[in-house]
C-alpha cells in the first residue's frame, strides 16, 4: 500500500513528530511505501510558547525524511501540499490532529483529497485543553473532510460522536515509545540528575502547561515526608514563576529538583530510570503521550481520574488512579502507593508493552483502512 502521511516530521521537535516518525518506521517495517509531508511552517514564532520549534543538537531524533510543503498560515500552500501528495498517488492519506490552529490548513488539504483517496486522521485531541473561540468551528471543519479516525482513547472518541454521531473511527491507546533508548541503572541515573539515591522519587515530566495540575503535585509534596524527592522535568509553556512561588513557600523545597527546560530524546532515560514512580496530576486530559514513555521504562504511573488516563493506569497493576484532581489527594495516593507491596508491577508492565507496541498498532491501522469505503463510492 502506498501511503503518504501529513503531520509535523524532523525538523520540528514533539511529541506529535515522534508520533509521526514512529508511526511512519512502522508502517515502513510492514512492508507498505510510506511518505512523510510536513510544515515548512508549523507555528509563527509570536504563537509558539517554547523557546524553540525545531530539534537542537542535543536530540538524537532520527533525521527522517519528508517533504516540506505546508505552510500553516499561507492558504496559497494549502492547494500545493495537495497537489504534491497527489503526485505520490497514494492508497491512503494520513493527518494527526491535536489543536484547531491546524484545522484550515490540515482540512483543506483533506478536503482537496478526499474525493481520490482515502483520509483518516489519528486525533490526539478533538477538544483542546484550553478552549479558544476558534475551536468548535476549526474542529468542526476539519473532521468533516476525513473518511475515518483512530482514536486515542474513549474520551476522545465520545468528543468525535459529538461532533460525527456516525463518525467512522477505531479506538486504539498511544503506542509506547521505543526510541529513549534502554532502562539505566537507577543509582548511576540519580547521581547523574544530582539526587540523593535513598529518597523514594517521583517524576513530573513533560511540557509545563496549565492544565497539567504541576501546581497541585508542587503542593501535594508539602504534605510528605523528608523520605520523598520530586523532579520535575520539561520546559514550561508560558511562564514558570507561579511555580516557583510555590515551590519557594513548600517546606520540601530542598528536595524539589527542578530542570525547566527541554529535555533532548537522549536524556529521556536518565529521568524515567532515576524515578520509582512517575505522576501524572492532570486536572485535565484526552491521553498523555507520557504514560507511553513511562510504561517504556516499566515505570509504575500514578495518575488523576481524567480523560483517558486510566485506560493504561491499571489501579494496583501499572499504577495508581487518584479519582479527584486536588492536592490532598495527590499526597494520599502517593504515600498509599509506597506503603504496598508493588513487586509485580514491572511484570504487569511488559505484558502491556506487548500489546502496545507501534507494529500492532500500525497493523490495525491499516486493517481499519480497508474497512473503509473507497472514496468512489462514498
Amino acid at each position: 500500500m502506498r501511503i503518504a502521511i501529513l503531520s509535523t516530521f524532523y525538523p520540528f521537535r514533539g511529541g506529535i513528530a515522534q508520533y509521526g516518525n514512529a508511526l511512519f518506521t512502522a508502517l515502513e517495517q510492514l512492508g507498505h511505501n510510506v511518505k512523510a509531508f510536513t510544515f515548512t511552517r508549523q507555528y509563527p514564532n509570536f504563537l509558539f510558547p517554547g523557546s524553540t520549534q525545531y530539534v537542537t543538537d542535543k536530540d538524537t531524533t532520527e533525521q527522517l525524511q519528508s517533504e516540506e510543503v505546508l505552510d500553516s498560515i499561507n492558504p496559497i500552500t494549502y492547494y500545493t501540499t495537495a497537489k504534491s501528495i497527489e503526485k505520490f498517488a497514494p492508497d491512503l492519506v494520513i493527518t494527526q490532529y491535536w489543536m484547531s490552529f491546524f484545522g484550515p490548513s490540515l482540512g483543506t488539504v483533506a478536503k482537496l483529497l478526499k474525493d481520490k483517496y482515502k483520509v483518516i486522521s489519528i486525533l490526539h485531541n478533538v477538544i483542546p485543553h484550553e478552549s479558544r473561540v476558534i475551536d468548535k468551528p476549526f474542529t468542526s471543519y476539519f473532521l468533516k473532510q476525513h473518511h475515518g479516525f483512530i482514536t486515542m482513547s474513549a474520551s476522545v472518541d465520545q468528543d468525535l460522536k459529538a461532533f460525527i454521531p456516525n463518525a467512522s473511527s477505531l479506538e486504539r491507546p498511544h503506542p509506547l515509545y521505543n526510541h529513549f533508548g534502554a532502562i539505566a541503572d537507577k543509582g548511576a541515573s540519580r547521581k547523574e540528575l544530582g539526587l540523593q539515591e535513598d529518597k523514594k522519587t517521583l517524576l513530573f515530566f513533560g511540557f509545563i502547561r496549565e492544565y497539567k495540575g504541576i501546581d497541585l503535585l508542587i503542593q501535594a509534596f508539602d504534605e510528605l515526608d523528608d523520605s520523598y524527592q520530586l523532579v520535575i522535568a520539561g520546559e514550561v509553556y508560558g511562564s514558570f514563576d507561579v511555580y516557583q512561588q510555590l515551590i519557594d513557600q513548600n517546606k520540601n523545597k530542598d528536595r524539589i529538583h527542578c530542570f525547566n527546560q527541554y529535555i533532548s530524546d537522549q536524556e529521556v532515560s536518565t529521568y524515567f530510570s532515576a524515578a520509582d514512580v512517575c505522576v501524572l496530576p492532570y486536572k485535565s486530559a484526552t491521553q498523555s503521550g507520557v504514560t507511553a514513555v513511562a510504561l517504556h521504562f516499566e515505570l509504575p504511573i500514578i495518575a488523576t481520574d481524567v480523560g483517558g488516563l486510566k485506560e493504561l493506569v491499571i489501579p494496583g497493576k501499572t499504577g495508581e488512579i487518584i479519582y479527584k484532581a486536588e492536592s490532598k489527594l495527590i499526597a494520599k495516593t502517593i504515600i498509599e502507593y509506597f506503603d504496598k507491596d508493588t513487586s509485580e508491577y514491572s511484570s504487569n508492565i511488559k505484558a502491556l508493552k506487548q500489546e502496545m507496541s507501534w507494529d500492532n498498532f500500525a497493523k490495525k491501522l491499516v486493517n481499519f483502512s480497508n474497512t473503509l469505503p473507497t472514496p468512489e463510492v462514498l
